[in-house]
């Protein structure tokens, strides 16, 4: 399914190229055919019909101004940036299990969510996940009991996003006004306003 939508879009993206390819193997293969008695010819019928030059003439620059329309524009990386988290917010593998014991004790309801066998299998997930000593959680998952409301999560998502664009503006000198369009992706956490109109209302 993955491949249909691929080979799809790619259509799509070159419908024109793919139109133009037939035609111009067709008038290859026809002036390939032709000597120069045919072209002699070809030259006068353009000279003496104005008409003919006129209708090739718009054909052509209407083919010409739907290509320039409808070619894909090219998408430039100017800059980038990574958020590093305030370093309380690094955590170990064995802090991670200790702070899941501790949030069981405070929230006994928990326990019948996760038994022994469970646990173990999530400290082998993070054993084999690659997760270093150096690796960040939300400030809210570190509470006990764990913080996991909209307002935390609003709060986390603020703090990771505005530091970014933060470091954007002054490693690129980019004024917000000149930004015309602002896409967040986020694949968990969606909230009203989205995470879009917050920024946009943040640097507006």
């Amino acid at each position: 399914m993955a491949n249909v939508k691929l080979l799809y879009h790619y259509l799509v993206a070159h419908f024109f190229k793919l139109c133009l390819l037939p035609l111009m193997a067709l008038v290859a293969t026809k002036a390939s055919s032709l000597n120069q008695e045919d072209f002699h010819n070809l030259w006068f019928h353009l000279q003496h019909n104005l008409l003919t030059l006129a209708i090739i003439s718009v054909v052509f620059a209407l083919v010409s101004a739907v290509y320039l329309v409808t070619r894909p524009k090219p998408v430039y990386l100017v800059d980038y940036s990574c958020h590093l988290p305030p370093p309380h917010q690094k955590v170990t593998a064995p802090m991670i299990i200790d702070c899941i014991n501790k949030n069981l004790e405070a929230d006994p309801s928990l326990k019948s969510l996760y038994d022994e066998s469970s646990l173990d299998f999530f400290l082998k997930v993070l054993e084999r996940s690659g997760l270093g000593d150096e690796t960040s959680i939300p400030e809210g998952l570190l509470n006990v009991p764990a913080r996991q409301t909209m307002a935390v999560s609003r709060e986390e998502t603020q703090q990771v996003i505005f530091d970014v664009i933060d470091n954007l503006m002054a490693n690129t000198k980019v004024n917000p006004r000149d930004i015309g369009i602002v896409i967040v992706n986020s694949s968990t956490f969606n909230p009203t306003p989205s995470l879009s109109a917050m920024v946009v209302n943040k640097y507006k």
